[in-house]
């Protein structure tokens, strides 16, 4: 096949590409890089190019690349080597580019029962995962994080023999039975006694010791009190943060730890999305001549808030934080998107953290079993004009945050001004040779302060993307002004008189 860079255009987003020269045969770093794209979101390796100081790649030629696939496969299907291969025959691809050639290796991303991916045999020193700065060791926290994943059975299944019903608070179980009847009347379950119920949906469970019912973790962390919950999840926090006016820290505040309500995640719920819809501006409907207060937007805030609790990882530290601006809304829970979140935007598979807190949920006409949850969350913000909503996901700790904003699009007209406007700025000679000189002083005057840095370090300091950082550093190297040391992620830049 004929080699052309743009073909991997896609893999550059979220620094899912690597290129690797491997003129001496496999490079040890490819298999910790396996590891780390396959623990995110997949991603491409390019064995026999580099990439030079402007961003741009160059083929580097392959020597012997019958031998370079065979040991590939030979090492990947090496379980010492490699935990699992991920790999079929069309996942290694040739390509040719003049007289080279380049072997080019996609990974997929590891489905969350075969994760961690690791290497060398040893879970706990071998497991990877990728950032801005391209692979790195996974912390225990977050490799023990991806085995309790794996499990079909989801940790808010556990019975807790060392509880009892007893421990959970009764007049949140009531107001959640309430809730029930009013959402399904005449349910068959109305008539139970208050066990029968609790065990009905899966807030409790007959232990196999003692046969008696226990609380789940589920319906302790729905139901529970929050010293009571510390018991089981010591890092379990709740926190409602209200920032309405910016000359005031907080306007409200609700935390799970202020000891004057329940802690658990029913009173959270309610208590928070009362506060979250309040001050929405969505003209009301009529059906008939009553007024409708729950439209698609109160919907879609629901869905988002259940989204968050029901795919939050109790074991990881920082908690549950919920924010509210005077123009957005921020959601934060601890734990990585266990189907992706390509697959999550899209839709259509529903693999939540804690299955029995969705069945709870849902029992109450609170989420979406079919996976159209996010959807149907952008979906509603497009309708209203706002911007689209934004998903971004952390690692150590691992943290997804969901931004809803309340302020509309720029109108079409307006958005083409403004693109014409920064069109005639760009091709102003002289204010871009002025911004040039000025980005160029400023990583002088970094690298003065700083000593030997990466380009991604200088980069995220001027504020420039790292390719035209890039750009700018082979410039100052021709002019003797700066020069660089080590090659790939190792190259580091200084001054020229500091490295004499």
């Amino acid at each position: 096949m004929d080699f052309d860079i743009k073909k991997f255009d896609e893999y550059r987003e979220n620094n899912r590409m690597e290129v690797k020269k491997a003129k001496g045969g496999l490079p040890d770093s490819l298999w910790s890089t396996y590891s780390s794209m396959a623990n995110c979101y997949g991603g491409v390796i390019l064995l026999g190019v580099a990439e030079e100081n402007n961003g741009s790649f160059v083929t580097t030629g392959l020597k012997n690349v019958e031998k370079l696939q065979k040991d590939f496969w030979n090492t990947i299907n090496n379980g010492k080597k490699v935990s699992i291969n991920l790999l079929n025959d069309e996942d290694v691809q040739t390509y040719k580019v003049g007289n080279d050639i380049v072997l080019a290796i996609y990974i997929p991303m590891a489905q969350r029962e075969n994760k961690p991916v690791y290497i060398n045999d040893n879970l706990f020193h071998g497991t990877f995962r990728r950032n801005g700065e391209g692979d790195y060791h996974c912390t225990k926290s977050e490799i023990k994080a991806m085995l309790r994943d794996q499990t079909e059975e989801t940790s808010d299944m556990k019975v807790l023999e060392d509880f009892e019903l007893s421990d959970l608070n009764m007049e949140t179980v009531h107001a959640y039975r309430n809730r029930h009847a009013a959402y399904r009347t005449e349910h068959v379950w109305e008539g139970l006694t208050d066990k029968e119920y609790l065990e009905r949906i899966g807030a409790a469970k007959r232990a196999k010791k003692d046969g008696k019912l226990h609380p789940t973790v589920a319906g302790l962390l729905m139901f529970g009190e929050e010293y009571r919950i510390l018991y089981e999840y010591p890092e379990y926090f709740l926190d409602y943060r209200e920032v309405l006016d910016p000359t005031i820290r907080w306007t409200d505040r609700v935390q799970s730890t202020s000891g004057d309500w329940t802690g658990n995640l029913f009173d959270f719920f309610f208590r928070v999305y009362n506060k979250l819809v309040k001050d929405l501006k969505i003209p009301f409907r009529l059906d008939g001549i009553t007024r409708i207060d729950d439209t698609s937007v109160h919907k879609a805030l629901r869905e988002a808030l259940a989204n968050c609790l029901i795919n939050t990882d109790f074991f990881v530290a920082r908690g549950v934080v919920i924010r509210k601006d005077a123009d957005k809304i921020v959601m934060e829970n601890p734990g990585y998107i266990r189907t992706g979140k390509y697959q999550m935007l899209k839709g259509g598979i529903s693999d939540p953290r804690n299955k029995g807190l969705m069945k709870m949920f849902n029992m109450i006409g609170i989420g979406e079993r079919a996976g159209s949850g996010v959807p149907d969350i952008y979906a509603v913000w497009a309708s209203q004009g706002w911007e689209e909503p934004v998903i971004e996901e952390q690692y150590n700790p691992d943290r997804t945050i969901l931004t809803l904003v309340f302020s509309k699009k720029q109108a079409e007209k307006t958005s083409r001004k403004n693109k014409q406007k920064k069109q005639a700025e760009k091709k102003s000679r002289s204010g871009q040779a002025a911004k040039t000189i000025e980005n160029k002083k400023r990583i002088i005057s970094f690298l003065d302060s700083k000593g030997s840095c990466k380009a991604a370090e200088i980069a995220a300091y001027i504020e420039l993307s790292s390719a035209r950082t890039r750009v700018l550093l082979s410039e100052l190297i021709e002019d003797g002004k700066i020069q660089a040391t080590g090659t790939g992620r190792a190259r580091r830049y200084c001054l020229e008189e500091a490295e004499n």
